[in-house]
């Protein structure tokens, strides 16, 4: 049987190789160059590698569906954060690729799942799985990758059991509070970036833990790691919220004002419609429901990105970066610190 034990150090076999060409990575410019570079460049073709015989199954159909969003490419953000937080100890601890794996796994299941409860016709550019083929499939195929996700965690101990357990009841909870909304008199805003700390936030900050850990990096260096991960996960997440408007050319991997058009209240139009200044009432009045209506989405797209909401969303996103690098001060001076702090600048002005 083929499977997740077969690429636990980061290799795979002769067969899988042919769909490995180069890391999938596309995280940005804030990555070092030199030794270090090319240290991660390695890492993560290790972790592509490895990733790839994991969604492999005997059963063609479900390698099919199982790789589908890997296939469609990523930015590898949490495989790479796990990597670049154990080159502050032993990088090439075989469990760091491991703990990699089964980060980039668990968060390419909820992408299954999310497109689902989403009704999301398009991921990454591609078809989503659940457009492709059906909810039902979509669904099994996320449940499939957690399987192949707990199979490799087993393997790293149990208190990276518990820690996953943990991060996943995080992930569950963020899910039902988003989908149920703000209880009534509590702050729309305030829930919405807890509900982002939860569905995102969390396991970015397990997969700064885990390669932290597993390279045997000093406890108390681990938990400021852990912290500096869920504070720039929720900036990254952010980042996004905000590149769904500003982007004119769908650089984001969707088409501009996706959210405002599906109905989703993320993080600015939230402030437009908590706000009370008498110029912003046309806009509070189109982003409070759906906009199919071509021209509707484009009059509040324009407004939106004329707004104070905006500009003070862009400040909630500046304030979680600068943050997060505030709490690499325990972390040694050097390549990696600089690299982290580089990763908070690229947050703020990441276009794509």
């Amino acid at each position: 049987m083929t499977g997740p034990r077969a690429a636990v150090d980061g290799t795979a076999p002769a067969e899988v190789w042919h769909r490995i060409s180069t890391p999938a990575s596309t995280v940005g410019a804030w990555l070092p160059d030199g030794p270090l570079g090319a240290s991660l460049g390695d890492g993560l073709a290790r972790v592509e590698a490895a990733l790839a015989t994991a969604v492999d199954s005997d059963h063609s159909f479900v390698s099919e569906a199982a790789g589908h969003l890997m296939a469609a490419g990523g930015k590898r953000f949490r495989p790479m954060l796990a990597l670049l937080a154990a080159q502050l100890g032993d990088a090439q601890a075989p469990d760091v690729v491991r703990a990699a794996v089964v980060c980039e796994l668990t968060h390419l299941a909820t992408l299954y799942h999310d497109d689902v409860m989403d009704e999301a016709s398009v991921r990454r550019g591609a078809p989503s799985a659940n457009s492709r083929w059906t909810n039902s499939v979509a669904i099994l195929t996320g449940d499939f990758l957690f399987a192949r996700a707990s199979d490799i965690l087993a393997d790293l101990g149990p208190e990276a059991v518990r820690i996953q357990a943990r991060t996943f009841e995080r992930l569950v909870t963020g899910q039902i509070r988003e989908t149920v909304g703000a209880r009534p008199g509590e702050d729309r805003v305030t829930h919405y970036l807890e509900v982002l700390a939860d569905k995102t936030g969390s396991l970015v900050a397990t997969s700064a833990r885990f390669g932290a850990t597993f390279a045997g990096v000093d406890p108390a260096l681990v938990e400021a790691l852990t912290r500096f991960g869920e504070l720039v996960g929720v900036a990254f997440q952010l980042s996004d919220d905000l590149l769904d408007i500003v982007s004119e050319d769908g650089a984001s991997g969707k088409s501009p004002g996706t959210d405002l058009r599906e109905g989703i209240a993320t993080l600015p139009a939230l402030i437009a419609l908590t706000g009370d200044d008498p110029a912003e009432e046309r806009l509070r009045e189109l982003v409070a429901r759906p906009l199919s209506d071509d021209t509707e989405h484009a009059e509040a797209l324009a407004l939106l990105r004329g707004s104070t909401a905006l500009a003070r969303a862009t400040e909630v996103l500046r304030d979680y970066a600068a943050r997060a690098q505030a709490s690499l001060a325990d972390v040694p001076a050097g390549e990696v610190r600089e690299a982290l702090a580089a990763l908070c600048d690229y947050v703020v002005t990441r276009t794509s």
